[in-house]
């Protein structure tokens, strides 16, 4: 029994789990609207909301913490502080919205896309 697991393990090892939410968080950064698993992007929704949370308060501190989160990817970080953290300077949470898709004909895993709300 998995009392007290929070979290999906997606058959890998924490580091690679890790990383694979870091990618998933910079490209939804940098796209805005990403195409992934159902159980990624339900994943991942914590992840990025609390991202942007402490990106709407522009300190050396938060900068720093946003970068360690994202993997020190400098342009992910620009585009959190200075055009997606402004745009939900007024709304107090619900960044993200997950839109379900079919399943995919090859092998039917469930596909969604993860997107900000506008």
């Amino acid at each position: 029994m998995r009392h007290q697991h929070k979290g999906r393990t997606f058959g890998r090892p924490k580091n690679q789990r890790t990383a694979l939410v870091r990618g998933l968080a910079r490209s939804l950064i940098i796209h805005e609207r990403i195409s992934t698993t159902e159980a990624k992007a339900k994943e991942l929704r914590p992840f990025i909301e609390k991202i942007i949370s402490h990106g709407r308060a522009d300190t050396v501190a938060n900068r720093r913490l946003v970068a360690s989160r994202l993997g020190n990817d400098e342009e992910a970080v620009k585009k959190v502080f200075n055009t997606l953290s402004p745009r939900y300077k007024n709304r107090p949470g619900g960044y993200t919205r997950i839109i379900k898709r079919a399943a995919t004909a090859s092998d039917g895993r469930k596909t969604a896309y993860i997107a900000f709300v506008d």
